[in-house]
């Protein structure tokens, strides 16, 4: 069965938004002045490794922008990788994408993102980005690996993935290496997973 991994671009005050360009904050792109080789190829390897992406919709759609007209060994791995899309928003999905239909009475997007998991094959599905989908999934206890890769930077303030729900869940660190930017890597396995 495949594993759940998140693996998201974090600010030291725990900020995921806006780390390459986005509009959407002031200090938007602060991920950019640290993109050594070494951390460039942690990154290809990820998605090389990867089976599959899941996004929520507004990640999709940023990608969907960003990936397609892209060429290179990154490129080419985001654009061949299927895509399963949480989204309310009826309608078909182009580059490579699904939409993960969840219908409420049989549990919704838990139960859906659940049989994901529960399909053949060993390859980890991964969601990069999707702040909001994130922090629904590790509620839920459907993480079974965080891959958190904090920069030395503070940008006062922004999207945050982690819940305030008051539920505890214990993870463990299995890997912990610095990039020669300063950005840290921190890779954190659900415990018992």
């Amino acid at each position: 069965m495949p594993r759940l991994i998140v693996t998201q671009f974090m600010t030291l005050d725990g900020v995921v938004e806006a780390p390459g360009g986005e509009t959407t904050h002031r200090h938007s792109g602060w991920t950019m002045p640290y993109g050594t080789d070494d951390l460039v190829a942690f990154k290809l390897r990820e998605v090389q490794e990867a089976g599959s992406l899941l996004l929520g919709r507004r990640t999709y759609e940023q990608f969907a922008e960003a990936w397609p007209p892209r060429e290179g060994p990154f490129a080419d791995a985001m654009n061949a990788l299927p895509k399963t899309v949480v989204t309310s928003r009826a309608g078909e999905l182009g580059w490579n994408a699904t939409a993960l239909v969840a219908d409420r009475q049989l549990g919704g997007v838990r139960a859906a993102v659940q049989g994901l998991k529960e399909q053949e094959g060993d390859a980890p599905i991964l969601v990069p980005g999707s702040a909001s989908l994130v922090r629904s999934l590790l509620v839920w206890g459907l993480v079974d690996e965080l891959r958190l890769l904090t920069y030395p930077v503070l940008v006062g303030g922004g999207v945050r993935i982690f819940p305030d729900d008051r539920e505890k869940w214990a993870f463990e660190l299995t890997t912990l290496d610095r990039f020669e930017s300063g950005a840290v890597l921190h890779i954190y396995r659900l415990a018992g997973s």
